[in-house]
Parts: C-alpha cells; sequence; structure tokens
C-alpha cells in the first residue's frame, strides 16, 4: 500500500507540474477573446512555428461581413510594420506570417473590421512568435518521453526519500540515468536541429533552458554520489525539489533569440522593454 501511495502522489505531482507548464510556457498558444457585436470569439495566438514554412495563421469567423489585417514586423526591433490583409476562406479568415531563420522572433498584431468599425485583438501588447528549424521526431519524440519519466522517478524518490523508504535510492539512480539521457543528450541534439547551437548554457551563454538542465543534473548527481555507500535522504529530497524548482520555470523562457541586427544568436539576454510581451 505504500508503494501505491508513493506512486500516485509521484504521478499527481508531475501531471501538475506539466499542466502548470503548459499554461505559462511562452510558445504555447496565447489564449485570446474578441468581442464582435454581441458575439465572443476564442482565438489560440500562435507564438512558436518550426521548419522551412511560413506560418499559417487561422480564425474562425464565419460573418462574411468581417475582414481583417495582420500587421508585423521583427522582434525586437522598433521598424515600421508591415501590414497584410486577411483572405477569407469559406469560414475562416486566414494569413501568413513570413518564415524567420532558427530563433528568429516577429511580433505581430490582429485587427479586425466590420461596417467601418475596427475590433483590434491586442489592446496592448503585440504577440511574440519565435521561429525554430524543424526536429526529426526520432529525436524529439524520445526528448519529450524521457524528460517525463526523470521528473516522474524524480517526484517519487523524492517522495520514497522523505519517508525513509529504502527503494528511494534505487530510483534516484533511474532518475540520473534518465535525466541524463533526455536533458544532457538528447537535449542538446534537440536544440541543435531547432536552433543550430546544441549547447548555450554556462560556461558559454546563459540560456535559461540549458542552465536549468544543467542545475538539476549536478543535484542529481550528488543525490547519487552522497547515497551510494550510506543513506543520506535528505540530499534526494532537495534534488527533488530543485527539479520541481526546474519543471515550474516556463519552457523555453528567455531561450535562443535572434539578434534581427547582427544576425547573430543571443541566449539569456533579456530585453528589458520588451518584457510585457512576453
Amino acid at each position: 500500500m505504500k508503494v501505491a501511495l508513493f506512486w500516485i502522489i509521484a504521478v499527481g505531482i508531475t501531471f501538475g507540474a506539466m499542466v502548470y507548464q503548459r499554461k505559462t510556457g511562452p510558445t504555447y498558444p496565447k489564449k485570446s477573446e474578441l468581442a464582435l457585436e454581441g458575439k465572443t470569439y476564442t482565438f489560440g495566438l500562435i507564438r512558436s512555428h518550426g521548419g522551412t514554412t511560413d506560418c499559417p495563421l487561422t480564425f474562425a469567423i464565419s460573418d462574411t461581413a468581417v475582414t481583417g489585417n495582420v500587421s508585423f514586423r521583427k522582434f525586437p526591433t522598433s521598424e515600421e510594420w508591415t501590414v497584410v490583409p486577411m483572405v477569407r476562406d469559406g469560414e475562416n479568415l486566414t494569413a501568413a506570417l513570413p518564415n524567420q531563420p532558427p530563433a528568429g522572433k516577429l511580433e505581430y498584431r490582429i485587427e479586425f473590421m466590420k461596417n467601418g468599425n475596427s475590433y483590434p485583438l491586442h489592446e496592448k501588447n503585440a504577440t511574440v512568435i519565435r521561429f525554430k528549424g524543424e526536429v526529426p521526431p526520432a529525436f524529439l519524440i524520445p526528448h519529450i518521453i524521457l524528460m517525463f519519466i526523470a521528473m516522474l522517478f524524480a517526484n517519487l524518490a523524492g517522495v520514497m526519500a522523505l519517508f525513509r523508504f529504502r527503494q528511494y535510492r534505487l530510483f534516484t539512480v533511474v532518475t540520473l540515468i534518465f535525466l541524463g539521457l533526455g536533458g544532457m543528450i538528447l537535449g542538446p541534439i534537440v536544440q541543435l536541429y531547432a536552433f543550430g547551437e546544441a549547447w548555450t548554457g554556462i560556461p558559454f551563454a546563459w540560456d535559461l533552458t540549458d542552465n536549468k538542465t544543467l542545475l538539476a543534473f549536478v543535484f542529481w548527481i550528488l543525490a547519487v554520489i552522497m547515497n551510494w555507500k550510506k543513506e543520506r535522504p535528505a540530499y534526494v529530497v532537495l534534488a527533488s525539489l530543485v527539479m520541481l524548482a526546474v519543471y515550474s520555470i516556463p519552457h523555453s523562457m528567455f531561450g535562443s533569440q535572434l539578434d534581427p541586427e547582427s544576425g547573430k544568436i543571443i541566449q539569456g539576454f533579456i530585453h528589458l522593454p520588451y518584457l510585457g510581451n512576453f
């Protein structure tokens, strides 16, 4: 019964962290609502696009009297906005954002019109989208699965260590193995395909995704070493808390970003005037 309870707690913590990350991450679609003449429309604004194609934008508005424009420019810049009219395709209004080099960003705004009235979708900030190269599923899928498993076993080991259940030592080693495979081996491969850089963390740069993975990996190495010959559950509890904190940081926040002026990828650099767009 104890083991079953430990698994239930670990699964609950893991799924809770995943849901939180999906709701807060800067690459997941941003929910936006439009009130237009008594009717409310809900859209998911794209904030990440992979591959070499332009990024399609589709808005389901069946009212044929409604038209729209998309305005965009490179981010972060103060250059003039490019305005593109939407095209009606049945019950949808469509447009496309031009493809950018890996880690390149655009900020875009949406405006709908009907009967001479304007209905902007953005009252304050534009939506920022980051482009990336196409990552082969053979690397991306195992990376995601292994990181999920590592998080699950990290929570399990932490809960077991908290109650001094002896199997925590086994799952501490298992966590380190899965985190090493998913985060330290497949992670850089995925990033190389996506942004042309395998490692952009310490000591080369300050990419938050790389650095938080490295931090968690170091703590789990410490947990394994300190429990190799003698039981020291406190180190495993600490490592699991660090892992949970790492997963609480939205994925890709302050990640690889192309400098529009130099054409070089910069990592972990925070443009203070543009923080509101994230």
